[in-house]
């Protein structure tokens, strides 16, 4: 097992980035590594800070403005090569057909509740690192 993962986490509101990282601590479940986390409050610092690599799971917020998680998610799975899964952050379960269409590989309701959250955390950093090894 790596030593750590990186999660990025973008929002354009500190308080949802805050949530995010309260939600999942410092790890998210005993089978996978610590987690490191980044945060973005814009989309260019979103592109620029995968374009260096190394980031194992994106978490999104569906709710920011001006660019919505949702149609971040569609963009990086688009332009980034081998882009890592994302979870995207959705105001109502009735907008989980949208982070479908986002390509979203997983998503979970505002405002986080952590056992949801860490769960759909730790499976998607499970699978990252199954493709990883």
């Amino acid at each position: 097992m790596q030593s750590s993962a990186t999660v990025l986490v973008y929002s354009d509101d500190a308080n949802t980035r805050e949530q995010v990282r309260l939600a999942a601590g410092r790890r998210p479940a005993a089978d996978v590594p610590p987690v490191e986390y980044v945060e973005c409050a814009t989309l260019p610092a979103v592109l620029e800070r995968l374009e260096l690599g190394g980031v194992d799971v994106c978490v999104l917020d569906g709710e920011a403005v001006p660019a919505g998680g949702m149609g971040v998610c569609r963009q990086i799975k688009d332009e980034v090569f081998h882009c890592p899964p994302v979870l995207v952050l959705i105001g109502r379960p009735q907008d989980a057909w949208l982070a479908t269409w986002s390509r979203a590989d997983a998503a979970v309701t505002l405002p986080v509740d952590p056992v949801e959250f860490a769960d759909a955390l730790a499976g998607l950093l499970r699978s990252r690192l199954a493709v990883e090894a």
